[in-house]
């Protein structure tokens, strides 16, 4: 299915108190609503991603896969403040008529939550079958399950938590320390922080693997080597990569949203209160090697909330390991749909 976008002319209220005058999302489905309107599944994706998640999660999402669009009607939506369509720093304000830029306001991952929300009312969706995201797309799963509990069958989580942690904060800092140090990041144009935001992936790297993987694959076999490492060119190489296909200011104001997060935040006294009203079937996987979202941030989940099963998955690859390791995950997840 090709991208889609639903205009809302309604003003959209944020937690900040700012108000958006309306709002887009940029969205794909696959596959069909079937009669009974009960075989959705949603799945909100992490930090850079898009909503095309045929495409980056092609493992588990497809024909044949434990995610078919022959059996499930599935939707991805792009979350505010991106910019792959859905409103951001690079969309038109429609009360200036000119791109926001770094005038637009800051969201959180409720606020992103709430937009999902808006577009399933306008999908005329009753009902969602699987709600799942790994990482930040986890955060939007955990807040929209606790607003709209009648509405969701079960929960599918993967390297996530209930609120960030003083160490992912710490990292997304570093990061906004980079972007903020390339003098362009405030400009008022779709390249402006570019040589920032590939610093800035440049430590993300350093969290999404971890040293096992960079000694492992970049480690260079000349020992008389004095410059020009493997590991160098990988860094300089992913930095690139994104720089290419990402907008620094959208990648600011994403990682204050992903600070943001916190379930307690206005509902109970703390974290474990609030995760015990959550009562949906849930499927928690944890990657032994993540360091950025370690296994115990899943374990203090499944500690509380009353319905979960935990798998945790020996693998290599850190945090990344929920974008790699399909094949685990998949029959996991395919055990887990197959029960009543």
């Amino acid at each position: 299915m090709s991208l889609q976008t639903y205009h809302s002319h309604q003003p959209f209220h944020l937690e900040s108190g700012e108000v958006l005058p309306g709002l887009d999302i940029a969205y794909h489905t696959y596959g069909t609503l079937n009669k009974h309107g009960d075989n959705v599944v949603w799945i909100c994706h992490a930090l850079t991603a898009n909503s095309d998640v045929a495409d980056w999660w092609p493992g588990l999402v497809g024909e044949g896969k434990v995610i078919d669009p022959a059996r499930h009607f599935i939707v991805c939506a792009n979350i505010i403040g991106s910019c792959y369509g859905s409103s951001g720093p690079l969309t038109v304000n429609p009360e200036t008529g000119k791109p926001y830029f770094r005038s637009f306001p800051q969201v959180t991952i409720r606020d992103i939550a709430h937009a999902h929300i808006l577009l399933r009312k306008h999908l005329n969706i009753e009902r969602i079958h699987l709600l799942a995201g790994g990482s930040m797309g986890g955060y939007q799963v955990l807040e929209w399950a606790l607003m709209e509990p009648e509405r969701i069958g079960k929960l599918f989580l993967l390297c996530t938590g209930a609120a960030e942690s003083a160490w992912g904060i710490a990292v997304h800092t570093s990061q906004r320390l980079a972007l903020e140090a390339d003098h362009t990041w405030e400009d008022s144009t779709p390249e402006a922080g570019a040589r920032g935001l590939k610093a800035a992936r440049a430590i993300g790297m350093l969290t999404y693997r971890n040293y096992q993987t960079f000694v492992r694959m970049q480690t260079d076999p000349d020992k008389e080597k004095t410059d020009n490492f493997r590991a160098s060119s990988y860094i300089l190489y992913q930095g690139d990569k994104l720089v290419k296909r990402f907008n620094a200011q959208s990648y600011w104001l994403l990682t204050k949203a992903m600070d943001s997060h916190n379930i307690a935040r206005g509902r109970h006294e703390d974290v474990a209160t609030t995760l015990r009203q959550i009562e949906q079937p849930t499927l928690l996987i944890g990657i032994t090697s993540d360091i950025l979202c370690p296994p115990e941030e899943q374990l203090l989940l499944s500690g509380h909330m009353h319905n979960t099963l935990y798998h945790e998955i020996d693998s290599p690859y850190g945090h990344d390991g929920f974008l790699i390791e399909f094949e685990k995950i998949g029959r996991i997840l395919e055990d887990f749909l197959s029960k009543p």
